[in-house]
């Protein structure tokens, strides 16, 4: 039997329930895409890259305020989200393409700010991923990743990883900071947190949201219902097995 890649899922995950992702709650605002944008401090003239963008609200966010934002995604559904929101809003400086955040087929260098928001989570090959935004800044350009970030605590990270992934098979891994961090030295970034928040999901729209199936559902209740004390703790698991994650804003500057 041949299974679908990891990317291959990701189109597959996402492409037919795209729409859910253009009115998410989560994805369209936050306190995260707040600041971000703040922390760009973008004067107006920079070209902007939004690296596996979704539906393309971080993109969107970023537009009013800069020259140009290229919107970049595996699922071709998703894109179209995006460009109706960008037409909805009368947004005619943002462009939407089909492209792989691992091997991007945009030339070195054209970049001021590339950003990037739940999104890093799908990549198999995050370090590529950097290396890629590495060669499309220009000097000094700067990278936001916003996206919710593990635990060191071996056990939560467990749980964690399990129940995103049985939530949503293309799931690779939820990275902790200390892993980003080094990720981001590694390929050439000075890197630092500049923002850290709690997201609370509510779990029937949290699986609602990418059409989990029922046994897996089911799953997912009955690892958060039995997870160590220390687990539930760490995660808020309310009564309706909605919880709490935590997420980091991670600044990086091109060395």
């Amino acid at each position: 039997m041949n299974e679908p890649s990891i990317k291959a899922l990701v189109a597959q995950q996402f492409s037919p329930v795209a729409a859910n992702y253009r009115t998410s709650r989560v994805h369209a605002g936050g306190e995260d895409l707040v600041q971000m944008v703040a922390q760009a401090h973008v004067t107006g003239s920079e070209h902007v890259l939004d690296a596996g963008s979704g539906a393309g609200h971080t993109g969107l966010a970023f537009a009013p305020h800069v020259a140009e934002v290229t919107s970049v995604d595996l699922s071709p559904e998703m894109l179209a989200q995006g460009q109706r929101l960008a037409q909805e809003r009368n947004l005619h400086n943002i462009s939407f393409r089909q492209d792989d955040v691992e091997a991007l087929s945009l030339a070195d260098g054209v970049f001021d700010l590339v950003v990037s928001r739940y999104s890093a989570h799908h990549w198999p090959r995050p370090q590529q991923a950097l290396s890629e935004f590495r060669r499309l800044l220009r000097p000094e350009g700067c990278f936001l990743l916003s996206d919710i970030v593990s635990y060191d605590d071996f056990t939560a990270d467990t749980h964690l990883q399990t129940i995103e992934l049985l939530r949503d098979r293309s799931h690779v891994r939820d990275h902790s900071i200390d892993g980003w961090l080094a990720m981001l030295a590694g390929q050439g970034f000075a890197a630092e947190v500049v923002f850290t928040w709690k997201l609370r999901l509510d779990f029937n729209d949290w699986v609602q949201r990418i059409a989990t199936p029922l046994e897996d559902i089911a799953m997912i209740r009955r690892l958060l219902d039995h997870a160590p004390s220390e687990v539930r703790s760490l995660l808020q698991v309310e009564d309706d097995h909605s919880f709490t994650l935590q997420g980091a804003l991670f600044k990086a500057t091109a060395l």
